[in-house]
């Protein structure tokens, strides 16, 4: 079979989960993503909201198994020689479609062809297949190698989902600790971190602050974490709205290589904001703010897709008007700004 060289790797990814409008939540999930030429899988597939086989939150028996099936040491679960390259982040069921592709051995090689979108037992390449895309052939050493450090105790994979909220205000850290538990992060809540113990710290990836620590407070935590060992992003609240402070925290969270993100910036100022993405995707920019009376309002501002490159997206500022904050989430990043005037 003739097919170029192309190189092969791994790279932590993330799907970005949060509260969205009108209360709907969609999962959080950290996997690990392919990376071919140096440029991450997924992005030759546009809008896709998908994630591999390879998901943080899988038992270690099924990762194993995932793996394993990607080094050809199993069988295929489709007809015709099929693995999943993505499925669905949500419940992984074939019925919500995913995209699959043959994976053989030639020689020494390993090569994906034929690359379908599939939502039944059988693919259909002349109706589904994803026609311009591979045929890929990697070099047998460089491709197990990858696959077999995710059992090799070198995992991409071992994100520290876990935030530590640190505030004065419990009524809303709770409702902010059981929206981001919704989406799969875990919280847990306290004053300080003083008589958190070093191991229990070391399984935070974030700690957030409320707006009502002080400067004490936070120079007290950060030493904690300090003398545990262990770098953890700091996020301070921008304001007491959950939406908001979810998104914070899934950025802060978000394990994938500045390369391998495709929205990467975010910037509001004089009625519009700056948005630059790196590959065909949806983007979607929600703006929260606080009235007088504390009263928390959202509207959405834009929902469309753009090509990569620079984007300037004029924002309704009836929507952005007193302390308003945008959020901008694509498929897999999110990003947050305090809307400047």
């Amino acid at each position: 079979m003739s097919a170029a060289y192309a190189t092969f790797g791994l790279a932590p990814a993330m799907r970005a989960g949060g509260v969205l409008a009108g209360g709907a939540y969609q999962a959080h999930r950290d996997f690990v993503d392919f990376v071919v030429d140096g440029r991450p899988l997924l992005f030759r597939l546009s809008d896709l909201d998908a994630v591999s086989p390879l998901a943080a939150d899988v038992p270690p028996a099924i990762f194993t198994a995932q793996v394993r099936a990607l080094l050809l040491e199993a069988g295929a679960p489709l007809p015709g020689g099929r693995y999943v390259v993505y499925g669905c982040p949500e419940c992984a069921d074939l019925g919500c479609g995913a995209v699959t592709a043959v994976i053989e051995r030639d020689g020494d090689d390993y090569v994906w062809r034929d690359f379908a979108w599939q939502t039944e037992e059988r693919a259909d390449l002349d109706l589904n297949g994803y026609h311009g895309m591979g045929p890929f052939r990697f070099r047998g050493e460089e491709y197990r190698a990858a696959l077999r450090s995710l059992l090799d105790g070198t995992d991409p994979r071992t994100a520290r989902r876990r935030v530590l909220l640190i505030g004065a205000r419990v009524a809303l850290l709770a409702k902010l600790a059981a929206a981001l538990r919704t989406i799969g992060i875990g919280a847990d809540i306290a004053h300080d971190a003083e008589r958190v113990p070093p191991e229990e710290l070391r399984g935070y990836g974030a700690v957030a602050f409320g707006r009502a620590a002080g400067p004490e407070t936070r120079a007290a935590v950060r030493r904690a974490f300090a003398r545990a060992g262990v770098d953890v992003a700091h996020v301070d609240g921008l304001a007491p709205i959950v939406p908001l402070l979810v998104a914070q925290i899934e950025h802060a969270l978000d394990p994938t290589p500045a390369e391998g993100r495709r929205l990467t910036r975010l910037v509001t100022a004089d009625g519009e904001a700056g948005v630059e993405v790196t590959s065909p995707c949806r983007v979607v920019l929600t703006a929260h703010r606080l009235d007088r009376l504390h009263r928390t309002h959202t509207r959405a501002l834009f929902d469309g897709v753009l090509e990569p490159g620079h984007h300037r997206i004029p924002l309704d500022t009836r929507a952005v008007k007193g302390e308003s904050f945008v959020v901008a989430r694509a498929t897999g990043s999110v990003l947050v700004e305090a809307m400047t005037r």
